[in-house]
């Protein structure tokens, strides 16, 4: 009855079926690669739709445009968090192949580290935004950005590098898939395959 009582008991049993779910959760959770897979092909069609749309465009629509756009922004950020926090903890999932070369091996972890960087650059300056707001912003109308500080001088100055951090963006991520599509084609170590769905792996 004693030991029942004693927190550090508590504290063990606690800890235990932390531990039991988190194993759990490991072991049915998708492979790595598969995961990665899904968050690129999610990401390319958010990151063409807000390079191609800004705020001012759905707001001529109306409000249940600004939602959808704005529920598509928490869509991104979230996975570009979970995308970033994943590389942190276990590093990059590609490694250069053999095939890979002087400057073309160099290349490639950069190329993989600048588009995350940027991503969570991206995330990082919607934030910014919110934080200089003079009006409390919601990210899809749901979770809070940030407590408005009303500074209206840096809220344009983070909304024009927002902007501007897009276009960067979407040259480097032409830039990763036009030297993935070289590796593909040049040096022939299909490449392609391992992120490209299976449906597709005939045509590769």
């Amino acid at each position: 009855m004693t030991a029942s009582l004693d927190p550090r008991h508590g504290l063990r049993t606690l800890r235990h079926t932390l531990a039991t779910a988190r194993d759990h959760l490991v072991k049915r959770a998708p492979h790595r690669r598969v995961m990665l897979k899904w968050l690129h092909w999610t990401l390319v069609p958010l990151l063409i739709w807000f390079v191609l749309v800004t705020p001012d465009d759905v707001m001529r629509i109306g409000m249940w445009a600004f939602r959808v756009h704005s529920v598509l922004g928490l869509v991104f950020v979230l996975l570009t968090l979970y995308w970033t926090a994943d590389t942190l903890r276990r590093g990059l999932a590609g490694r250069p192949g053999p095939k890979l070369k002087g400057v073309a091996r160099w290349v490639h972890p950069w190329l993989h580290r600048s588009l995350l960087l940027l991503m969570f650059g991206v995330a990082m300056t919607g934030f910014l935004i919110g934080l200089t707001s003079h009006v409390l912003l919601w990210a899809g109308g749901i979770v809070p950005i940030a407590p408005p500080l009303s500074m209206p001088s840096a809220n344009r100055w983070w909304g024009e590098v927002h902007v501007y951090e897009f276009y960067v963006l979407t040259g480097v991520v032409i830039a990763h898939a036009g030297f993935h599509t070289w590796r593909h084609l040049w040096l022939k170590d299909n490449v392609l395959r391992i992120m490209a769905p299976k449906r597709f792996h005939r045509f590769l």
